[in-house]
C-alpha cells in the first residue's frame, strides 16, 4: 500500500470516527432510525399485509370526526360562543420537560407547537388576549401579561427555555387566578396547562385552589405529555375543561390546536352584556407621543384612544389610562364566522361514485383540480348540502378552517343578486 492509499484510508477512518461521535449517545438500534420513524408509516390491511398509511385520508377522517362532533354539540345544547377570551397558557418547564421520549425533548416539542398555537389562536380569536406562565423549581413565573401580540409572546417563550426543579400545579393556578379574577364578566376565562411531570409539589391544599378557580368560573384544561394524573383530571372535571394525554408529537399537535376555536359556553353560565369598545385611529407616521404600554416616547405608528387620547402600540388591547377596550373593525368582522359556522360537507357515497348512469363533476369547484384518480377512477370527495357542489378533501379543510364561506353558495348568491339587478 502506497502513501496516497494510506492517507485516503486514514481520511475515511477519520470521517467514520466523526459520524460515530455524533451518534455516540444513541444505542445501535436507534442510529438506523434517528431521523425517521419508518415503522409508523405502515399499517395492517384486511389480509394481514403491511402497506403504507394514506396520511391525507387519515388526517381528513380525523378532521371530519372533529367537525361533526362540534356540529352535534351545537345542535344538542343551547350554547353561545366565547368570542372574547382571556387565556393563560401554563408551560411546565420542570426537569420532567427535559425527557427525550419526544425528539429532541419534550420542552422543544412543546415550544414549537405553542408557537404555532399562539398564531392560530389570534387568527381565530382576534378579540381575545393571551398570557404565558411557566413552572420551574416549584415556582410559577409570569412570562408575559395578557396581550394581543403573538410576536411578543413567542419571543418571550423562546428566550426562557430552560428546565429545572419540580413542578407545582397549585402555584400556577394561584398565579393565573390572580390575573383572570380581575377580568370582566363578559370575558371567558380559560387556562391551558401543558404538563410534563408525573407529580406536583405544592405548598398547601390544591383542592381549595381548584374550588377557588371553579367559583371564579375559570375553565381549566390540561394536556399531559407523560401519563394520566388524578389531580389533573379532577381539576378539569371540576372546572368544565378537558383533559387529554398526548401519545406522540402528532397527537399533541392535534390536541393543542383543538383549543384554538372559541369553546361553547353553556347559556346558564354566560351573561349577555353590552360592551363599550373604542375604534382608535392610527397615528401619523411623523407624530411623537409617549406610549402607555411601554412608558416611553415613540415616533410614528401606534393608535390613539378615542376616549382619553392615550397612545397604544397594538390592537386589540385595553387602554391603560381609561380601561376602554380598543379593537379595529376587521377584528370584529373576523369574529363573525364563529356565530354562524359553515355546515359540515357530506361525503359522496361510493355507490354514487361508481354508478355509470350518474354524471358527477370531474373537477373540484374550489381549486378546479381533477377529482379523478389515474385510470379515470373517481376519488374521495365531499359535497355541500346546500349548493350541491363537489369539493376535494383539501378544499374541504381549507373552507371550514380558513375561508369560513362556501364558494358554491357565495357564487350562487352572487348570480341571484346579479339577475335581480338586471330585472
Amino acid at each position: 500500500m502506497n502513501n496516497g492509499d494510506r492517507r485516503r484510508v486514514n481520511g475515511e477512518a477519520e470521517e467514520d470516527d466523526d459520524e460515530d461521535e455524533g451518534n455516540e449517545d444513541l444505542d445501535a438500534w436507534e442510529r438506523a432510525y434517528a431521523d425517521e420513524r419508518s415503522w409508523e408509516a405502515l399499517q395492517e390491511d384486511e389480509s394481514g399485509l403491511l402497506r403504507p398509511i394514506d396520511n391525507n385520508t387519515l388526517y381528513h377522517a380525523q378532521y371530519r370526526r372533529r367537525i361533526r362532533s362540534l356540529s352535534s354539540l351545537a345542535t344538542t345544547a343551547r350554547i353561545q360562543k366565547g368570542l372574547i377570551r382571556y387565556l393563560c397558557i401554563v408551560v411546565d418547564l420542570s426537569k420532567a420537560a427535559a425527557e427525550m421520549d419526544y425528539r429532541p425533548s419534550r420542552m422543544v416539542v412543546v415550544a414549537k407547537h405553542v408557537d404555532a398555537f399562539i398564531r392560530e389562536f389570534f387568527d381565530q380569536n382576534p378579540l381575545s388576549q393571551l398570557a404565558l406562565v411557566t413552572i420551574k423549581d416549584g415556582v410559577a413565573h409570569c412570562l408575559t401579561d395578557l396581550g394581543g401580540s403573538p410576536e411578543s409572546h413567542v419571543k418571550a417563550l423562546m428566550g426562557k427555555l430552560e428546565c429545572s426543579g419540580e413542578s407545582s400545579l397549585q402555584n400556577a393556578l394561584d398565579l393565573v387566578h390572580g390575573y383572570l379574577n380581575q377580568i370582566p364578566s363578559y370575558g371567558h376565562r380559560e387556562v391551558l396547562v401543558l404538563y410534563s411531570a408525573l407529580s406536583t409539589c405544592d405548598p398547601g391544599d390544591i383542592m381549595e385552589t381548584i374550588q377557588k378557580c371553579k367559583k371564579s368560573k375559570i375553565r381549566c384544561s390540561v394536556i399531559g405529555l407523560s401519563a394520566e394524573i388524578f389531580i389533573c383530571k379532577h381539576l378539569c372535571q371540576e372546572t368544565g375543561g378537558s383533559y387529554s394525554v398526548a401519545l406522540d408529537e402528532g397527537h399533541f399537535k392535534e390536541l393543542i390546536l383543538e383549543h384554538a376555536p372559541p369553546p361553547p359556553a353553556i347559556a346558564e353560565f354566560a351573561i349577555a352584556n353590552l360592551i363599550k369598545m373604542g375604534f382608535p385611529q392610527r397615528a401619523a407616521e411623523s407624530s411623537i407621543a409617549i406610549c402607555s404600554c411601554h412608558k416611553e416616547a415613540k415616533i410614528g405608528g401606534g393608535y390613539t384612544c378615542p376616549r382619553c387620547k392615550a397612545r397604544v402600540c397594538e390592537l386589540p388591547t385595553e387602554c391603560r389610562i381609561c380601561g376602554l377596550t380598543l379593537i379595529s373593525s376587521p377584528h370584529l368582522a373576523r369574529s363573525y364566522h364563529h356565530l354562524f359556522p359553515i355546515v359540515p360537507f357530506d361525503e359522496v357515497s361510493p355507490s354514487l361514485l361508481n354508478d355509470p348512469h350518474i354524471r358527477l363533476p370531474r373537477s373540484c369547484f374550489g381549486c378546479q383540480q381533477s377529482l379523478l384518480n389515474p385510470g379515470n377512477k373517481p376519488s374521495l370527495r365531499v359535497a355541500c348540502p346546500k349548493c350541491k357542489q363537489h369539493f376535494c378533501l383539501d378544499c374541504d379543510i381549507y373552507i371550514h378552517e380558513s375561508l369560513h364561506n362556501c364558494p358554491g353558495c357565495e357564487s350562487f348568491r352572487h348570480s341571484k343578486s346579479a339577475i335581480a339587478g338586471e330585472e
